[in-house]
């Protein structure tokens, strides 16, 4: 059975890239609208999303919450708000005037 350091082993934290930015889905839905993703995400909607987009970035539990990695996360919420925008007008940021 291998150790936790062997585990981590080929999993270096440089100081250029820097560790995971683990976010809970609260924070993860404060930045998908700072960062203008979207108008609007709700830490609901992204437990929705966990629960039924098999593409949804990998998960972990820490106490009650639930977590995930920005830098990994950022990309599909990108991705998922642009497949919203085509659905519906409401759903545009504010920056994608028509």
């Amino acid at each position: 059975m291998a150790t936790q350091h062997a585990k981590m082993r080929g999993h270096a934290i440089t100081e250029e890239e820097g560790g995971p930015d683990l976010v809970t889905f609260r924070e993860a839905a404060q930045r998908v609208v700072d960062e203008g993703i979207a108008p609007t995400m709700s830490h609901q909607r992204i437990s929705q999303l966990h629960k039924k987009d098999e593409n949804f970035p990998p998960v972990q539990q820490i106490g009650r919450a639930k977590v995930l990695d920005w830098r990994t996360a950022k990309s599909y919420f990108v991705a998922h708000a642009a497949k919203a925008a085509n659905r519906d007008s409401r759903r545009r940021a504010p920056n994608e005037d028509e």
